[in-house]
């Protein structure tokens, strides 16, 4: 399915208060995700973490997001997509707050759990509301809000840690609550003007027997490699980049933050360019490839040289992840109907955030094993290689309702 497949009107007409949920939603995506790592020293004076502990904290948001796709679509069954959103970030904003407060490693770990659980949550409902309220304008509004996720990325760590030091580390991560808290107002506005309207069952839900038969489906399945690529890198890179440009290019802490932030400015770039290529080129293969190719420029480089151009580096690894929009606007690309958009992205997100889940612990292992981070980066480039094995299927111009018409 193309833009072109609907008549296309204005951006704004009747879709205001949709079009700002969408992107304020997407501004809270990453501000937890990206918040911790700059300021984890600072943590530790009060909770005691170690290696491992720091990679089960960095393991935490794929594997969130990996459990919540799989049960978002049973949610949607009962609530529409915008009452579920608003619960999702309402248990957002209750777990940025409960991180501020924690007093505990155990309940440092609870209160992320119920942070990653709400992100997750939102991560597989956004890809259905772009196609439920903009079908004419899918690669225009993906790009919009995936550049505002990449900001969601960029923005904690360059402020994280002038924010600790000036008022401590508790309020360094809690004060994203309050961004939550203005993501919900759009959708309670939407529910409370729409609340009279009966909810259309055949736009919310993905019914059962095509939740399983997905499962099937080599579409569905190569968007979730690609898709899991980029979170293992991404979430490997956002829970150890800065401790391994600190141990390998000599760098201070304030600057591996800056590091990170550009690491995560890289997104930018990808979220304007590759929805609207993703949405035009045939050869959409041809973005898998470049993915690939960033990848293994800046893990090389950082591997090889850490302390010469350590920008560049780092930039080449931010845009990688390109697979990101990718993935999320072939959601919306390779389906026909609304079902079909929830199915996919519930699955897409659960698997790809699954694989994701393997960065950071195994990264943590590694380093932890041979006390360096040439094993840590070999293995990041493993990964990406094997996902040019994707490009091939995604390049097929066939929807995900053919793969599970087939007997």
């Amino acid at each position: 399915m193309t833009d072109a497949a609907f008549p296309p009107r204005g951006l704004w007409a009747g879709r205001l208060l949709a079009l700002l949920g969408i992107v304020l939603a997407a501004g809270s995506l990453r501000t937890a995700v990206a918040a911790l790592s700059p300021i984890v020293s600072l943590v530790e004076v009060d909770i005691p973490l170690g290696a491992v502990a720091l990679g089960l904290l960095g393991m935490l948001p794929p594997l969130c997001f990996a459990l919540f796709g799989i049960v978002t679509p049973m949610f949607t069954r009962r609530l529409s997509l915008e009452r579920v959103l608003v619960l999702a970030l309402i248990a957002l904003a209750i777990g940025h707050v409960g991180r501020g407060g924690a007093g505990s490693f155990g309940w440092f770990i609870m209160t992320s759990v119920v942070t990653f659980a709400g992100l997750g949550v939102a991560n597989v409902l956004l890809p259905p509301l772009v196609k439920k309220y903009f079908p004419d304008r899918i690669g225009l509004v993906t790009s919009l809000y995936v550049t505002v996720v990449s900001l969601s990325a960029l923005v904690p760590p360059l402020v994280a840690v002038p924010i600790a030091d000036a008022a401590g580390w508790r309020v360094s991560l809690g004060l994203w609550g309050v961004l939550t808290l203005f993501a919900l107002v759009p959708w309670v506005m939407m529910i409370v003007r729409d609340r009279r309207a009966p909810v259309d069952r055949h736009v919310e839900e993905a019914d059962a027997t095509l939740l399983r038969r997905i499962w099937g489906s080599p579409i569905a399945w190569a968007i979730a490699v690609i898709f899991g690529a980029s979170s293992l890198n991404a979430y490997a890179m956002f829970a150890w980049l800065p401790q391994l440009l600190i141990d390998s290019a000599g760098v201070s802490p304030t600057q591996a933050g800056i590091m990170l932030s550009l690491y995560a400015a890289m997104g930018f770039p990808c979220a304007v360019i590759i929805p609207v290529l993703t949405a035009r080129l045939k050869n959409v293969a041809v973005l898998v490839y470049l993915g690939v190719f960033f990848f293994i420029a800046g893990d090389l480089g950082l591997l090889l040289l850490p302390g010469t151009l350590t920008w560049l580096w780092v930039s080449f690894a931010g845009l990688g992840p390109l697979f990101f929009p990718l993935a999320l606007v072939l959601i919306n690309l390779r389906t026909r109907t609304h079902e079909g958009a929830v199915a996919l992205s519930g699955f897409v997100q659960s698997v790809g955030y699954l694989i994701g889940a393997l960065g950071p612990l195994a990264t943590a292992l590694l380093h932890e094993m041979t006390g360096g981070w040439t094993w840590p980066l070999l293995f990041l480039l493993a990964t990406a290689v094997l996902v040019t094995i994707a490009g091939a299927v995604i390049n097929r111009p066939h929807m995900l309702e053919d793969d599970l018409a087939r007997p």
